[in-house]
């Protein structure tokens, strides 16, 4: 991967306004040579990974959320609700917290998001279904 500022990432996500831009997000990050990367719902901050070990990490865009430490079996309906593009990205973020979501990993290559809980724990692993790559 070529060195990508965190800029031009920053942009790509600008264009992110429901679950429903998230397909043609995908494909944005992708083309810019990340691999994956890790939110974090805590705070907000993101670490982008791509290759030989590169990584940019930005800062954290909303004061800190509490993670749920007991579970919460809802957290599908969440994420359903989110993907089709009826919940706005900061509602979601909290649902999840609520829901004892620690991070989500989003792995471009394997085209999969997986929901984490604080232990590590697979909570839901969703395939980007709906991304044609070009």
């Amino acid at each position: 991967m070529t060195y990508v500022h965190i800029t031009a990432i920053k942009a790509a996500h600008a264009r992110v306004k429901t679950g429903a831009d998230f397909p043609r997000y995908i494909q944005e990050i992708k083309a810019l040579g990340l691999r994956r990367y890790e939110y974090f719902v805590t705070d907000g901050n993101t670490v982008y990974y791509g290759d030989n070990g590169h990584q940019v990490q930005s800062l954290p865009i909303y004061e800190e959320k509490a993670i749920n430490t007991m579970l919460c079996n809802s957290f599908k309906t969440y994420d359903y609700y989110s993907s089709t593009g009826q919940t706005a990205f900061l509602t979601f973020c909290q649902q999840a917290a609520d829901a004892g979501v620690e991070k989500w990993v989003i792995d471009t290559e394997r085209m999969v998001c997986t929901y984490l809980d604080r232990k590590g724990g697979i909570l839901v692993e969703d395939p980007f279904h709906k991304v044609i790559m070009p």
